[in-house]
């Protein structure tokens, strides 16, 4: 594990050098996943790393475990607090399109919780400008293959350093880095309502894309769920698509 570290460490220090740019910031949300991105972009650049704590109607608990993670990491921190900003913006949007009587409820949730992501990705990007750092992504190789993200939410990052890691490699990787236990071991969750987990809302568990990953045997019905899931978010992991005229 530490050759592994320090492979990544070098191979974020080498995409600053390669950018041109002065350091590295993350989203810190309390999770697995951005806590070990937290302690590696502190690791690459001590003194040039930022994580970025944005809650926005957060569990409390994910607050306190982002809180800890800057303390293990001991990375620079910075507090958006983007609660106010997405009741205006999605209340105005819902607004106009309830006056069209074009308002769908039924994708209320998501289309709010997407809003979460998307206003966090473009805070990020503004912070980003101010400093010249690049935004590093903490998709790992399960949220990959499935497309467990949104697109220009969390899905737009600059770099993704720990996205061949599968979560179990994750979390054997955050011990090694002195992540607190409890965020090591606690529910995944994008944190986009109340309630939500990741496994939940997937259909199936980390242990079984993993599993798949790996090209062990799983159940049909959990092979069936990361299949569809791989096919339908294509696009996320794809350029967009432009049109060519036909010569």
């Amino acid at each position: 594990m530490e050759k592994v570290v320090d492979e990544i460490v070098q191979w974020l220090q080498e995409r600053v050098k390669e950018a041109g740019v002065n350091g590295l910031m993350v989203g810190v949300s309390g999770g697995l996943d951005s806590a070990v991105v937290a302690h590696l972009i502190q690791r690459a650049f001590p003194e040039n790393s930022l994580g970025v704590m944005m809650p926005l109607d957060s569990n409390p608990n994910d607050m306190v475990h982002a809180k800890k993670v800057i303390e293990s990491s001991r990375i620079h921190e910075l507090t958006i607090d983007l609660t106010e900003t997405h009741h205006v913006m999605y209340e105005n949007i819902k607004k106009q399109l309830k006056q069209k009587n074009e308002f769908k409820e039924k994708n209320d949730q998501l289309a709010g919780a997407n809003l979460r992501a998307r206003l966090r990705m473009s805070s990020l990007y503004t912070v980003a400008t101010n400093y010249n750092y690049l935004v590093v992504g903490t998709d790992n190789a399960a949220e990959w293959y499935t497309g467990y993200f949104t697109k220009y939410g969390d899905g737009g990052v600059d770099i993704l350093p720990i996205v061949e890691f599968t979560k179990q490699e994750v979390r054997e990787m955050a011990s090694y880095l002195g992540v607190p236990d409890e965020i090591v071991h606690k529910d995944p969750s994008a944190g986009l309502w109340e309630g939500q987990t990741d496994e939940a809302e997937m259909g199936t568990t980390y242990d079984k894309i993993d599993a798949y990953l790996k090209g062990e045997e799983i159940p049909e019905k959990d092979k069936e769920v990361i299949e569809r899931m791989h096919s339908r978010t294509a696009h996320k992991r794809n350029p967009v698509k432009q049109f060519n005229l036909s010569k």
